[in-house]
């Protein structure tokens, strides 16, 4: 039999070696995205062979969005996605990542949005890894990207750009209906029929769970539209050699009998962390675009 002294010692080690784990897991430094690969070819042959690659690692594409020339985003998700969606608070918002293919520079990058980040972002009850390894297997990893520092898991759970500015945990409350089955209908039938230059690209319904979250492409048809405008704004704050363009498009969740969006100055901040607040290419230069998405996806879902 073994003895107590014996025992004791070996929890106390596994007990020090898990704490060690952790400490490792947590010093990691995570970053927005994943840039999968970059070369010779075109938007359109690359946007197919991954849609292959996606498919053939066991990933549904729900959406396809082309902002401008050059750049086509591909909205994915799958079980383990929507099942952790399921278990977390308002985790429609990460039910689902971007996979995003941009001519630069006379190359094409095929890049997608890094779900350990996400998960921890977006307060996840899990954290992705499982879903990072399989699009990695799916569509390469060559580095992560978006932030020069990155950021610790824990660092990334309470994330907010600045003093006063909103946490995850704080979004827009933009429409609120009698039931989710009301919200959810409507929503989809406004954004459907493209007004106020808001248009559906996808839509997920979280199983289990009275959820949906849509993905929204937003453009504004005159000169005073133009800080909701996608095309505008990542003119503005997208400018490094490696492209940030899955940072697109915006979401729109329903969760209950209410419809939400990450304020601005948080759904931006996350994917842009490093970007300054004044100067060329800066949050300066958007500044009346957090309050003007606000209002045109309001102005769009409200009953």
């Amino acid at each position: 039999m073994m003895k107590r002294s014996t025992l004791k010692s070996m929890l106390l080690s596994a007990l020090f070696l898990f704490s060690i784990g952790n400490v490792t897991a947590d010093n990691e430094r995570l970053k927005p995205f994943v840039l999968a690969s970059k070369g010779a070819g075109t938007v359109a042959e690359k946007s197919e062979q991954a849609k292959a690659a996606l498919s053939a690692g066991g990933f549904s594409v729900v959406g396809d969005y082309t902002p401008y020339p050059d750049a086509n985003i591909l909205i994915v998700t799958d079980d383990d996605l929507k099942k952790n969606a399921a278990a977390s608070e308002q985790g429609g918002f990460g039910a689902v990542q971007r996979v995003s293919i941009t001519k630069s520079n006379n190359e094409v990058q095929v890049s997608y949005t890094n779900p350990v980040y996400m998960a921890n972002v977006y307060r996840m009850k899990g954290d992705l890894s499982s879903v990072a390894a399989r699009l990695s297997a799916a569509l390469g990893k060559v580095e992560e990207f978006g932030s020069e520092q990155g950021m610790t898991a824990s660092q990334a759970r309470k994330y907010h750009y600045m003093l006063g500015m909103e946490y995850f945990d704080e979004p827009s409350v933009l429409a609120e209906y009698a039931s989710y089955e009301e919200a959810v209908q409507s929503v989809d039938v406004k954004l459907t029929a493209n007004k106020n230059g808001v248009t559906k690209v996808y839509r997920v319904d979280i199983p289990g769970k009275k959820e949906t979250v849509f993905g929204v492409a937003m453009k504004g048809a005159t000169e005073a539209d133009q800080y909701m405008d996608d095309r505008f704004i990542m003119k503005e704050i997208d400018f490094h050699d490696v492209k940030s363009t899955a940072h697109l498009p915006y979401e729109i969740l329903v969760s209950g009998n209410k419809v939400y969006a990450l304020y601005a100055r948080f759904r931006i901040a996350i994917n842009f962390p490093d970007l300054s607040m004044m100067g060329k290419n800066s949050f300066m230069n958007i500044m009346k675009t957090p309050e003007a998405i606000r209002s045109v996806l309001q102005k769009t879902v409200q009953k």
